[in-house]
């Protein structure tokens, strides 16, 4: 864990001074039980311990991306505005700058993060129609010649 001073508002004042807390992945990755549970979203760490109880998702979900970046995860699960400020009351500190992976020091990911898997969506479902549309074609014409 490292402490580093941050100049900037913190909400209290303006121009005031901040200490903001970096911490290691290994370190976060040592937090992955119910008993302490720490998470990475968007290159900030949080103690969400308090909230395993309370998750509307349940606990199990929570305990699955416990200790590593989850960032992805909880992009795709589409929090509402509310669940995104209630992670400010949990936030503890953020990830140690040599351990940010590219992308993921942003609080709101890029396009590029985000959908590097969409035309695995698109693709499955174009090949299938094709597949039925020469299954059709086949069919049909045996029926005819018959």
């Amino acid at each position: 864990m490292a402490t580093a001073e941050a100049s900037g508002s913190d909400g209290k004042g303006q121009g005031g001074e901040t200490s903001v807390t970096y911490y290691r992945l290994e370190e976060v990755a040592k937090r992955n039980s119910s008993k302490e549970l720490w998470l990475v979203i968007h290159g900030r760490v949080y103690d969400i311990t308090r909230f395993l109880n309370e998750h509307p998702g349940g606990e199990e979900v929570l305990l699955e991306q416990a200790g590593v970046d989850a960032s992805e995860s909880f992009e795709d699960v589409g929090h509402s505005s509310d669940a995104r400020e209630m992670l400010k009351q949990y936030y503890i500190g953020d990830v140690h700058p040599n351990d940010l992976k590219p992308g993921h020091g942003s609080k709101v990911p890029s396009q590029k993060n985000t959908c590097k898997r969409c035309w695995a969506y698109w693709i499955f479902p174009i090949l299938g129609a094709i597949l039925v549309g020469f299954l059709y074609r086949h069919y049909s014409s045996e029926s005819k010649s018959s």
